[in-house]
């Protein structure tokens, strides 16, 4: 699928023969930086101070969304708010100390939809973030930054994070791979690793990684979260069936047959299915903005009028009616455990749609992406996205809880490692 040498492995060969030194590296990628066609890849550009530490990413450029603090900057979420109320960060976040630590260097703070709030990347405060390669297109959201940075070679990848789809479908419409950690991970690994970080929905955030190629994804992923490559059970894979998918573009189901031809002549075996999931957006979005209500109480009015309006609603959830969601979370969680059981891998497209034109309303596009995020949100399981031939389409491959390594592992084995 991928022709030549991988970015990853093209700057380390560039590094490991003195052809480019760290520094040269960094400058190098930073007169990338804000390449498209508004200049907002970046919230915060940040220059190179000293040598790297010579650790498993020394001198690979690795840009953090905006709602990870970063010592010297202050953290804005996407939000006029914050940028003007928020202090100057003292302290770098785990996050960013973790990119440090193994030798990375940090070329900026990353745009995002207000408060991470959001699927398409528009901001009213700091601009709508389009696409580097085609600014009469969004990157889409909420790590819109990060995807822009990518695209336009500013970094190798970007730290994101993905609540209800907000790597998957940025990954997707940009042409990138995405990586999505499981609910939970990585404290599990390292308790403290959300500090300096600031929630959208605790209960559905997680950490995520955009980038170019599926063969760097071993040692980017690795390298920032510590997660070893583990042998998958089997390649068993479910594959959501096209009748639930009445609302896809041609272009994302054709990507979404090639990209099952590929995995048959990779020796999986598939079997479709028709997912019980239609009420999987009605329980996230009710339990994520009550959650995000209790984080931006009392400031509600200082956001753009959709978002302050779901904040809004969040809040006005009685008591009895959050626990009912999460009791229905529950239920679907046990569903999604038993299909994983019967599966190795479940398969469906990113998004249903290519592309989000800058010029299009994008009311109604929120509820359409989400019937394809918010199942793998709901459940806390981990993905990797991957872009299909035509620009625009790709497909989530989903594994168990905790299964990491195995979503690795299953690149290997069909030959995208």
């Amino acid at each position: 699928m991928f022709e030549g040498i991988s970015p990853l492995m093209a700057l380390r060969e560039r590094l490991d023969t003195g052809e480019s030194d760290a520094l040269g590296v960094a400058r190098e990628f930073g007169g990338r930086a804000n390449g498209n066609a508004l200049g907002n890849t970046y919230v915060r550009l940040l220059e190179p101070v000293g040598e790297p530490v010579r650790g498993a990413l020394y001198g690979v450029p690795i840009s953090i969304k905006d709602c990870f603090d970063v010592a010297g900057t202050v953290t804005t979420c996407g939000a006029r708010f914050y940028a003007e109320t928020n202090p100057v960060s003292e302290r770098d976040s785990a996050v960013a100390e973790r990119l440090r630590e193994v030798g990375c260097w940090i070329p900026g703070k990353t745009h995002l939809h207000p408060l991470a709030y959001g699927i398409t990347g528009q901001n009213a405060f700091y601009g709508d973030c389009l696409q580097p390669r085609d600014a009469a297109l969004l990157t889409g959201g909420s790590s819109s930054g990060a995807a822009a940075s990518v695209q336009e070679g500013s970094a190798i990848a970007a730290i994101g994070t993905d609540t209800g789809g907000s790597v998957r479908v940025p990954a997707a419409l940009c042409g990138l791979v995405g990586f999505r950690a499981s609910q939970g991970f990585p404290e599990r690994a390292w308790p403290g690793m959300w500090r300096g970080g600031h929630p959208l929905a605790p209960s559905f955030d997680t950490l995520g990684l955009l980038f170019q190629d599926t063969r760097d994804a071993a040692d980017l992923v690795g390298g920032v979260f510590g997660i070893e490559v583990a042998a998958p059970r089997g390649l068993r894979m479910g594959c959501v069936s096209e009748s639930w998918m009445g609302d896809c573009e041609l272009s994302v189901l054709a990507a979404y047959r090639a990209w099952k031809e590929f995995l048959v002549l990779a020796g999986a075996t598939l079997v479709e299915f028709v997912p019980p999931w239609d009420d999987s957006m009605e329980i996230f979005a009710g339990i994520q903005a009550h959650e995000a209500a209790g984080i931006h109480r009392g400031h509600y009015a200082e956001f753009e009028g959709p978002i302050a309006q779901r904040l809004a609603w969040g809040e006005s959830l009685a008591p009895e009616q959050v626990a009912a969601l999460r009791e229905r979370r529950r239920w679907f969680c046990a569903g999604m455990d038993g299909l994983l059981e019967e599966f190795d891998f479940l398969m469906m497209p990113c998004a249903p749609v290519s592309r989000l034109r800058v010029e299009a309303d994008q009311t109604a596009v929120r509820a359409a992406l989400l019937r394809y995020t918010t199942p793998v949100s709901l459940a806390g399981l981990p993905v990797i996205a991957l872009p299909g031939e035509e620009f625009g389409t790709g497909v989530q491959v989903i594994g168990r809880s905790g299964a990491e390594g195995e979503l690795l592992g299953f690149l290997g084995a069909v030959g995208l490692g």
